[in-house]
């Protein structure tokens, strides 16, 4: 009977000793993450929460123990410890964001995306720079559709709205929606003149649009000429004026749109390219 009391005794102190342990584990962690101490912190966090025994804590430490996770690297390890927190509704909005993050860090951009989006949508606090790092985010992981989305609400929030403007015609352009694009680079010229992204690009279309119509024109040209190599037109002929006529008004308009892309981007070697054939023709 003696053998068998002492027995329960010394499993009754074993377990008061390891909730002893488990406690000063936890107060020494929580010091640990004040002092910013993170992988320390997490260590002993780990090892209190694995050897508990009884011991109750507030289900709100799980936050702390995924704040101690990921700052010192643990992303994986900490997503548990937030989705704890997530469930005990503990600090909720900064639990997603921080989640949000790991999975950001562990290149599982859709999570994050998700992640964050539930953060912004529970967050009492300005969520400004929330919604343009997860459209960079989106934009990262290719959901283009979000990323657009995101970007917009950045530009109407006022924060980095020139890049986000960008980014959104950068999405838009990825999705090979080309109207949209040139619309988001214009919407973006005027909000933002001469910013060293936008306008550029915007240039860039501009050229693009100049080199075809100075196309068009060359090649009327050149089937009339041809059809006077040929003998079947002479230079003097109407139909030969009418059609040099015809090659003139795409080479104007090509023209025009190449001096609206220099005007934005004096540096485009292409553009005063094509304004040089463009008015060698004209002349």
């Amino acid at each position: 009977m003696k053998k068998v009391v002492f027995l329960i005794f010394a499993v009754c102190f074993a377990l008061f000793a390891n909730a002893q342990d488990a406690a000063e584990k936890i107060n020494q962690a929580n010091e640990a993450l004040k002092a910013k101490d993170y992988e320390k912190a997490f260590g002993l966090y780990e090892e209190a929460m694995g050897n508990l025994e009884g011991v109750e804590v507030p289900e709100a430490i799980n936050y702390n123990i995924g704040l101690a996770g990921y700052n010192s690297k643990k992303y994986k390890e900490a997503i548990p410890y937030f989705d704890k927190a997530i469930a005990a509704n503990a600090n909720v909005a900064k639990a997603h964001e921080y989640k949000g993050h790991c999975y950001n860090k562990l290149k599982d951009y859709p999570n994050a995306v998700a992640s964050y989006e539930a953060a912004i949508e529970l967050t009492d606090e300005d969520s400004n720079a929330l919604v343009y790092n997860t459209a960079i985010v989106a934009y990262r992981a290719k959901m283009d559709d979000k990323a657009v989305k995101l970007f917009s609400q950045s530009v109407t929030n006022g924060y980095k709205g020139e890049t986000a403007q960008y980014y959104k015609a950068a999405a838009l352009k990825r999705q090979n929606k080309d109207d949209e694009y040139k619309s988001a680079l214009e919407e973006g010229e005027k909000m933002f003149p001469g910013d060293d992204k936008i306008a550029p690009a915007l240039a860039n279309v501009y050229v693009s649009e100049g080199n075809d119509l100075y196309k068009k024109g060359a090649a009327i040209l050149s089937a009339a000429n041809k059809k006077v190599n040929d003998g079947s037109l002479k230079t003097d002929d109407a139909a030969y004026t009418a059609e040099v006529d015809k090659a003139k008004v795409e080479f104007k308009a090509a023209l025009e749109v190449l001096e609206k892309a220099k005007a934005l981007d004096a540096s485009n070697k292409n553009a005063q390219k094509l304004i040089d054939a463009c008015n060698a023709v004209l002349k």
